[in-house]
């Protein structure tokens, strides 16, 4: 991870929004000709971001609960208290599907002015059958309607709505045998996720939902021990998720069987700095377990973060990767992350022409200059979408 393949004075050539080739200047110019030129001297080009865990779609804020927090009420009291994501829910429930996109369209190109080109954006905040399908056509409108490359996920397990208190078990068979079906038919979404933690979904619930997803064709994430070690990396490996996300309680069994299965450990630093948790995943030990790591921004309301930046800065100061692991984290592993590698996430021949030049003259500026939008310029197939964090749509 901690080998970038740096180009000094390079080019990069791109016809019809794909890279055609990557190189020393001069040779890549003895090559190719252009009428359209973007000069970046003195500046670093990387690959555009990509967000390996958000929680996009939502509408409302939270804004309140911050000073619970200051005041020392844990996250999943405040859930218990019907805060935090059933908050969430009431509000998205009650947005029509056109006032959500508009919202999250507005969300989603501030995420693109900040460097992120591809994203993979939830479900969650429904928690209906046809809120959730809102949702998921709320992805899929951004798809076509912003020059950004959205992933679809499932999570209708990320609580048990208000209607389904003490009824988890009923609520996972309505989850299994009716929504998992319909998503999966009317092709809405490529995962199927589920926030396994204790009082939440357990790992026999857990279990049974991603399995379901499994049989209808969605590849399997999962939020995983991230308030309690209660083997949800175990999980991972068991059913063979693509990822597995948070694991600030992961156990050494459990960086284990993420190994052995190739499960990508995405590593979310925004969401323990947000909830105001002195504790964040061992990302040193999975690292030297060789479990391909991966970063996400977690976005939502509860880690309402919309420049990627910070994340790789949390990752270097929070989690002790280097700033070469962070950047390989934030585009090619995480591109691995939502199956689109052979599509985004680096520098290559024959992929997608999604590109930063960034406002510096070394990387490592990404993670050490806080608290500024260091993209100079954002190209998207190719296409200049972003200036100095203006959008040029």
């Amino acid at each position: 991870m901690d080998n970038l393949g740096i180009i000094e004075d390079g080019a990069v050539a791109i016809s019809n929004g794909r890279i055609v080739a990557v190189g020393q200047t001069k040779i890549v110019n003895e090559c190719f000709s252009s009428r359209n030129r973007i000069d970046a001297l003195n500046k670093v080009v990387t690959p555009g971001f990509v967000d390996a865990h958000t929680h996009l779609i939502f509408a409302g804020s939270r804004e309140s609960e911050l000073e619970m927090r200051i005041k020392g009420v844990e996250y999943l009291d405040i859930l218990k208290r019907g805060g935090g994501i059933l908050r969430t829910v009431r509000d998205t429930r009650s947005a029509s599907k056109q006032q959500l996109l508009e919202i999250c369209k507005v969300r989603a190109l501030t995420l693109l002015a900040n460097g992120t080109t591809t994203i993979e954006a939830k479900s969650g905040y429904g928690l209906t059958l046809e809120d959730e399908l809102k949702s998921l056509e709320v992805v899929r409108e951004l798809n076509q309607t912003t020059p950004l490359t959205l992933t679809p996920t499932f999570l209708g397990a990320h609580a048990v709505p208000p209607e389904f208190a003490d009824r988890t078990s009923e609520y996972v068979e309505r989850l299994c045998e009716d929504w998992i079906p319909k998503v999966a038919r009317e092709k809405l979404a490529i995962f199927c996720d589920v926030f396994c933690e204790k009082g939440v979904f357990e790992i026999d619930d857990s279990r049974r939902i991603l399995e379901a997803g499994k049989r209808n064709g969605l590849l399997p994430r999962i939020h995983a021990d991230e308030f309690y070690p209660l083997g949800g990396a175990e999980l991972a490996g068991e059913v063979g998720a693509v990822s597995a996300d948070h694991l600030l309680n992961t156990s050494s069994k459990g960086i284990e069987g993420l190994q052995r299965a190739g499960v990508i450990a995405t590593l979310l630093p925004a969401a323990p700095f947000t909830l105001m948790i002195d504790k964040y995943p061992d990302a040193r030990s999975l690292i030297s377990s060789g479990v391909p790591v991966a970063l996400g921004s977690d976005l939502s309301p509860s880690c309402w973060i919309e420049n990627f930046q910070l994340v790789l800065a949390l990752a270097c100061y929070k989690l002790r990767m280097t700033p070469a692991e962070a950047l390989t984290a934030s585009t090619i592993n995480a591109a691995h992350s939502i199956r689109l590698a052979q599509q985004v996430g680096s520098i290559e021949e024959g992929k997608s022409a999604d590109l930063l030049i960034l406002d510096m003259s070394d990387y490592r500026f990404l993670s050490y200059r806080l608290g500024t939008n260091q993209v100079h310029t954002v190209l998207k197939k190719g296409v200049p979408v972003a200036t100095d964090g203006k959008l040029a749509l």
